[in-house]
This record gives C-alpha cells, structure tokens and sequence, in this order.
C-alpha cells in the first residue's frame, strides 16, 4: 500500500507539477511572465464580463426581462 502512495506522489511531483516548478523560479526573473496564467484569465474573466453585460441591457431594453417576485415559482 505505501508503494501506491509513493506512485501518486511521485505522478503528482516529478511529472504533473514540473511547470508549476518552472513558474516558481521563473518568478526571480520577471513577474509578468510568471503570473501570465493569471493575466489570461482575467482578461477572459473581463471579457466575459462584459458580454454578459451587454446581454442584460439588451433584455432589458427589449422589455423581455420579468423583474417581479413571482417570476419563479419556488419565490411565491
């Protein structure tokens, strides 16, 4: 059984973490380049933001948008 533990361990600290590492010691470097997953993802974050923005100024300007209490029935 530790045999199996090792494995996992091993699978999750010499393979699938290995850009993580690199990531890491890139950071001494250049933070930007380090933190570019993060920068990404907040550009899809922002991107996706305002899509959804704009979504619900067009339902709410079109008149389609039901804003009573009772538009859902689990809120009667």
């Amino acid at each position: 059984m530790k045999a199996f533990f090792e494995a996992i361990q091993s699978l999750f600290v010499d393979f699938l973490f290995k850009p993580l590492d690199w990531l890491r010691a890139l950071e001494l470097d250049n933070w930007w380049l380090a933190n570019i997953v993060s920068w990404i993802l907040m550009g899809i974050c922002a991107y996706y933001m305002v899509y959804w923005i704009k979504q619900l100024r067009i339902f709410d300007e079109a008149g389609t948008e039901n804003q009573d209490t009772t538009a859902h029935s689990f809120l009667k």
